[in-house]
Formats: C-alpha cells, sequence, structure tokens
C-alpha cells in the first residue's frame, strides 16, 4: 500500500522520474563516481548489481539461485528479474531522478526496459565511463585484494565480465550514441580528473 501511495504521489506532484544509465566494464569507477554525483546532484544511485546481489542474498527469494549462477558464470541475469527489481526500488522512493548503474547491460535488457519502464521515465542520458581494459582489471584486482571488492572480483571472473561487456554491453552503447544519448569520459585517469568531467555534463540539469 505505502508503493502505491507514494507512486499516487509522483504522479500528481512530479514529473515523469528523470534517469540516466550509467555503463561502463568493471573496475570503470561507476560506483565511485555515482556516489559523487548523488552527494552533489541528488540522484538516487540504484546499482543493478547491488540490487540483484541483494535479492539472492535474501533467503526466501525465488530468484536467489537464478542470480547467484548467472554472477558466478559472469553471465547477465533475465531482463524480467533486473527490471523488477529496479521498478521496485524506483516505485520505493519518493525522489524523482535516478542513476541507474550497470543496466542496460544487452539488448535484452534494452528490450525489456523499454517494454515495461521506458514510457514511464524520461531518459535523459548515458553516461558511459570508458576504461582501458587493464586498468579496469589492475583496479579490481587491488580492491579484491584488499578485502573491499566483490566475490567475483577475481581474475577468472574478470576476463569473463570483460568479455560480457564487450560483447553484450558495448552495442548498446553504440545504439544510444545514434540517438545523441551517451556523454563519454575517458575513466582511466584518476578518480579526481574524472569527477571534474562529470561535474561539467550534470552542472545544468
Amino acid at each position: 500500500m505505502k508503493l502505491l501511495f507514494r507512486s499516487i504521489y509522483r504522479v500528481f506532484t512530479m514529473s515523469k522520474p528523470q534517469v540516466v544509465f550509467v555503463l561502463g566494464g568493471p573496475g570503470a569507477g561507476k560506483g565511485t563516481q555515482c556516489s559523487n554525483i548523488v552527494s552533489k546532484f541528488g540522484f538516487v544511485h540504484l546499482s543493478a548489481g547491488d540490487l540483484l546481489r541483494a535479492e539472492r542474498n535474501k533467503p526466501d527469494s525465488k530468484y536467489g539461485e537464478l542470480i547467484d549462477t548467472h554472477i558466478k558464470n559472469g553471465t547477465i541475469v533475465p531482463v524480467e528479474v533486473t527490471c523488477k527489481l529496479i521498478q521496485n526500488a524506483m516505485e520505493a522512493s519518493t525522489a524523482n531522478r535516478f542513476l541507474i548503474d550497470g543496466f542496460p547491460r544487452n539488448k535484452d535488457n534494452m528490450t525489456g526496459w523499454t517494454r515495461t519502464i521506458g514510457d514511464q521515465v524520461e531518459l535523459l542520458f548515458v553516461l558511459f565511463l570508458d576504461c582501458p581494459e587493464e586498468i579496469c582489471i589492475e583496479r579490481c584486482m587491488k580492491r579484491g585484494a584488499a578485502g573491499s571488492g566483490r566475490a567475483d572480483d577475481n581474475l577468472e571472473s574478470l576476463k569473463k565480465r570483460i568479455v560480457t561487456f564487450v560483447n553484450d554491453s558495448m552495442p548498446i552503447i553504440e545504439h544510444f550514441k545514434e540517438k545523441n544519448l551517451v556523454k563519454k569520459v575517458e575513466a582511466g585517469k584518476n578518480a579526481a580528473d574524472v569527477w571534474v568531467e562529470i561535474c561539467k555534463l550534470f552542472k545544468d540539469l
């Protein structure tokens, strides 16, 4: 019932929720820069990966085993599951501007988003953090060694995740680029320099 009231509140008091997709390979700095954007520009950060991992860890989740298998194999979770978790998180918030991190990751994701949520939101642009593969791997391995990374921050899983990103996610970025909706930032630099470039993109929103 709370979700229903929040949805009604948004309909009568706000315009369509505004969305920025944040895409980049593993280790490109999506989480770091999303945190900065939240602090300075007031967006709500929804990480598709975090939502999936949280759902996987729920003892009573009907999706848990399915999600776990895909995460371990470096493959992409079915779009119906991911879209449902994103939609639930948006409806649970009274905010009106969202960063959706790590989504859409492939054509199926994009088709599912368009079918289930797309006409209910305003897509502002796609923030593409373009980072060289060797830097992505180095960053992920460092955070794994420091104990601050993810369970799949190991070389074998990283290579799978990078192949998946190149094969499945880059065509999505090219699709949005054709629509003039991609804003690319060179993410191989240090985080402070990357943040300066990102601020330029968000300052007039």
